[in-house]
């Protein structure tokens, strides 16, 4: 709109100093130019302020009426319940913003070491699944800022848990890590036997069957999975490996992200986040 402004104050300039020198035919002519001059100008600008709101990811999804959201199976982010449909902390505030945009939110599960790749390749609009904000992540993604706070820790079974104190003890153990989660960060920077498998659930399903002797995942998903009243009780969690914090991260550049962080401050304003986090038991690794 300031282009357009400008624009037709420079061409009203012309005629009038045009107007001053010239005969009658000529300002007429003038005149004549200045105005699809004007009109030029205008129709550029009304062109580049459509190519502008183009752009603009998040009205691309509202124009197409779908939030597509790339997860994985990840109690309590996210994962189905009895019925098959998607739950968790995650889901249920994706769910709330794509209420927000007045957009249905359909959440496809993606494999996690090619999260990168699904995003930029459109598959998927953002990646809301407990992601910790690593600097791969950050240097490949427009990030939101923090909401979670977490760590990866190690599990092991219960009867042998004393015997897993420190980081020292690990060295002789087999582990198996979610393939490009931060678990599998930290197996790497402590120099620790692993394999790689498809989710977190995978890894504890390992350490059940005796095919691993431990796994490193998410403080907020060994707290729900692993225990006593859980569907891992003769396992537990010992030493823990690192903090960290979770974010969205949305394609590089998108105005996805910012849109998030105003949703974020918004439904904490009003205490939809508090509400969802006490449902899933997460309220106390909240950000404010």
């Amino acid at each position: 709109m300031k282009r357009k402004v400008l624009a037709m104050m420079l061409i009203g300039a012309m005629a009038a100093s045009m107007a001053a020198c010239g005969s009658s035919s000529e300002t007429a002519e003038s005149s004549a130019a200045a105005s699809a001059a004007a009109e030029e100008t205008e129709a550029a600008s009304e062109a580049a302020e459509e190519t502008e709101a183009a752009e603009s990811e998040v009205e691309a999804i509202k124009a197409k009426g779908e939030l597509v959201v790339g997860i994985t199976d990840f109690e309590p982010m996210d994962y189905k319940d009895a019925d098959g449909n998607w739950i968790g902390f995650d889901a249920d505030l994706a769910n709330a913003f794509g209420e927000s945009l007045g957009v249905t939110v359909t959440f496809q599960e993606i494999d996690w070491d090619n999260k990168i790749l699904e995003l930029d390749g459109g598959v998927i609009d953002c990646v809301w699944n407990g992601m910790t904000l690593t600097d791969e992540v950050k240097s490949a993604m427009e990030t939101t800022e923090a909401y979670l706070n977490n760590s990866q820790i190690v599990v092991v079974k219960a009867d042998v848990a004393d015997q897993y104190q420190d980081v020292e003890s690990l060295k002789d153990l087999n582990f198996a890590v979610e393939a490009g989660s931060a678990g599998e960060e930290e197996a790497v920077n402590n120099e620790l036997n692993y394999t790689g498998v498809q989710n977190q659930a995978a890894a504890l399903m390992e350490i059940a069957s005796g095919t691993a002797d431990a796994a490193i995942i998410d403080s907020l998903m060994a707290a729900a999975m692993v225990g006593e009243g859980t569907s891992y009780e003769d396992l537990t969690y010992t030493v823990a490996l690192s903090d960290e914090e979770y974010g969205v991260g949305c394609r590089k550049g998108s105005d996805l992200a910012a849109a998030l962080n105003d949703f974020f401050q918004a439904s904490a304003e009003d205490g939809t986040m508090d509400q969802i986090a006490e449902t899933y038991g997460v309220q106390a690794a909240l950000i404010k």
